[in-house]
């Protein structure tokens, strides 16, 4: 492939992602040549029809990564994300099957209107613990706390386990250079939860899963656990964050959402498409190699969709208005829960939390403000999401719009 290898790891890429993905379709529209981290190369899958269509090739292109990573030193830094686990996003085949099956079933039985209520609770107790502030990080002091609350309490886990799986998912998602301290730390957390649900069985996704496990040895019963708790503290955080950057900066969604003329979900689906919490995952492999468009994809090297990228494809039918914006607020195809046989089970979860998260802000302090100048804010470096290391605001503080209605 023609053209250069592009640095997903580096601060440049987490600074303007959009520009990098632009660059790359200078040289192919469909795949660009990336490095996840110093001297891992692969694909990265930047055109939306190329995306889904990968995504539902469950033949060719397998999730399996264990003949890559045999190449691999153990001591890569992506090898917690990217890496062989017993688990749905990492199999093919009959195992696949089951571990969905399970998972499915425990994702399931969770009521939609209990979590509306936890997550509510969640936002008011952490709104009440800033009262008498005027100011805040919503990354530190709202979304990471609700995010790990509301999972916690979905997967029943006590607080001290909790913060131990917290530290251990901002590393991965992060590409630390010690992996085996990431695993470490969130297999032994695992274990003491599972250990605890088995002992104490409660209306929780762990007791859930314990119940359509079958025969599933330890490890695979932690990492079904691990999928869901990877997958609903830092993108769950990320997606809260940056669908209240959105709607602080963008005059389309600014005022709208809090005046009800604009729906949350319209803002969440602009983030999904532009700024999705996970931007570049859904790691495939080919067992041949295959040619494409021009391009060969070698056989046993990851494969990776640029959810953004794809999502924002100028080649799909999406026109600029006047002012040069291009909607995405009304449109739900958007691949940032990807898609085919591997798709999210947990969308409608994920949806609701987020939406929830911010309607409770936006209730409690409807005069939230950027606290800062937005190119001043700093994007977390990293192959594989999109997130901010804080988002200060400031607000009329509740203690004087009490005192003054």
């Amino acid at each position: 492939m023609d053209g250069p290898v592009f640095a997903l790891h580096s601060r440049e890429f987490a600074r303007d992602p959009h520009g990098f993905y632009a660059e790359m379709r200078r040289y192919h529209p469909d795949f660009a040549r990336v490095e996840l981290a110093p001297g891992l190369v692969a694909t990265l899958v930047i055109g939306w029809g190329r995306g889904v269509q990968i995504l539902h090739d469950a033949e060719r292109f397998r999730a399996d990564p264990r003949r890559w990573q045999a190449t691999v030193d153990p001591r890569c830094p992506v090898l917690p994300m990217m890496g062989d686990r017993d688990n749905a996003l990492r199999s093919d085949g009959p195992a696949h099957v089951n571990y969905r099956r399970a998972t499915t079933a425990a994702l399931e039985a969770v009521d939609l209107r209990e979590l509306h209520a936890v997550v509510a609770k969640h936002g008011r107790d952490l709104v009440g613990e800033i009262a008498g502030s005027s100011r805040m990080d919503l990354v530190a002091d709202y979304a990471g706390p609700l995010a790990f609350r509301t999972i916690n309490t979905m997967m029943g886990c006590p607080t001290e386990l909790g913060e131990q799986l917290a530290e251990g998912f901002a590393m991965m998602f992060e590409a630390v250079p010690d992996p085996q301290r990431v695993d470490a730390i969130i297999d032994a957390a695992l274990g003491a939860l599972i250990d605890l649900k088995r002992a104490e069985p409660g209306r929780d996704i762990p007791t859930r899963l314990l119940e359509h496990a079958g025969g599933m040895s330890e490890r695979e019963l932690r990492e079904q656990i691990l999928t869901m708790y990877a997958a609903g503290i830092e993108p769950l955080q990320h997606l809260v964050v940056n669908t209240l950057l959105l709607i602080m900066t963008d005059r389309r969604f600014g005022g709208e959402v809090v005046s009800g003329a604009c729906a949350t979900h319209d803002a969440l689906n602009e983030v999904l498409f532009r700024d999705s919490p996970l931007a570049n995952l859904c790691v495939r492999y080919l067992r041949q190699p295959v040619l494409f468009d021009g391009v060969i994809l070698p056989a046993d090297q990851p494969v990776l969709i640029g959810m953004a990228a794809c999502n924002t494809d100028p080649r799909v039918n999406r026109a600029p208005d006047a002012h040069g914006y291009v909607d995405y607020s009304r449109n739900a195809s958007h691949l940032s829960f990807s898609a085919g046989a591997h798709d999210c089970p947990a969308r409608d979860i994920a949806y609701q939390c987020a939406a929830d998260a911010v309607d409770e802000l936006l209730d409690f302090l409807p005069d939230l403000r950027l606290g800062c100048r937005p190119e001043d804010l700093v994007w977390r470096s990293g192959p594989f999401h999109r997130a901010l290391q804080a988002l200060p605001v400031a607000f009329t503080p509740l203690s004087a719009r009490r005192t003054h209605p």
